[in-house]
């Protein structure tokens, strides 16, 4: 069931807006200001994946490599 979801979750936040412009402009300003360290790191990757996923038409993916470079900007 979790593997479901999962796999269904990038696609609804894709056509929900998830991987707008703005969205990914936003994301990449809090990874911006955040303290060098692994989460950093963490979330300038998955802002990258997220764009080239964007550029490639894949919105599903796009989502959920925000989501993680979102997720990664508020570990401590």
């Amino acid at each position: 069931m979790a593997a479901v979801i999962l796999a269904v979750a990038p696609a609804s936040a894709a056509k929900m807006g998830g991987c707008s412009g703005d969205h990914m402009m936003k994301t990449e300003s809090t990874i911006d200001t955040m303290a060098d360290g692994p989460n950093r790191s963490t979330g300038q990757k998955e802002i990258a994946l997220a764009q080239t996923a964007m550029l490639d038409g894949k919105m599903g993916n796009c989502a959920m490599h925000l989501h993680k470079a979102m997720e990664a900007s508020t570990m401590k």
